[in-house]
């Protein structure tokens, strides 16, 4: 029998601001209780995960923003890493190190008796895109 959901890889949430307004180095969740939040919407994945790592850590988040924009999040924000483009000019990015907020991205098919190859080789494709890179890039424009 075949598992219909196959994990990808772990996407961290860092820290995200405005260039000029901190440094890369790691911080702590609790450093976050401070911080008015532009986060996503609760009923999203990532919006679960942010409130139970903040719950989970003591506090409940001051949220300034709730939207699933992601550009409109890069405010000061908590947004998965594979949502970042590098590139992008006046924002930096810091891990959290006491209590990583982790989103799985994983493959979810159809459960059927017999495996349907199209449907194994874009797996496997996935799992190995996502093994080369533990540092996803956003394809080029």
């Amino acid at each position: 029998m075949r598992h219909p959901r196959a994990p990808l890889l772990d996407d961290p949430l860092p820290v995200v601001t405005a260039a000029d307004q901190a440094d890369e180095r790691p911080v702590t969740l609790r450093e976050l209780t401070t911080q008015s939040l532009a986060v996503p919407p609760p009923t999203t994945g990532c919006g679960q995960a942010i409130l139970h790592a903040c719950h989970q850590a003591g506090f409940t988040p001051a949220t300034r923003y709730v939207t699933a924009d992601i550009a409109a999040q890069l405010a000061t924000v908590l947004v998965p890493r594979t949502a970042i483009d590098p590139a992008t000019p006046g924002i930096r990015t810091a891990p959290i190190e006491d209590r990583p907020i982790l989103r799985l991205l994983f493959a979810a098919t159809r459960h059927t008796e017999t495996a349907n190859p199209t449907t194994t080789a874009i797996v496997a494709a996935l799992r190995t895109a996502a093994r080369q890179s533990r540092t996803p890039r956003l394809p080029a424009a």
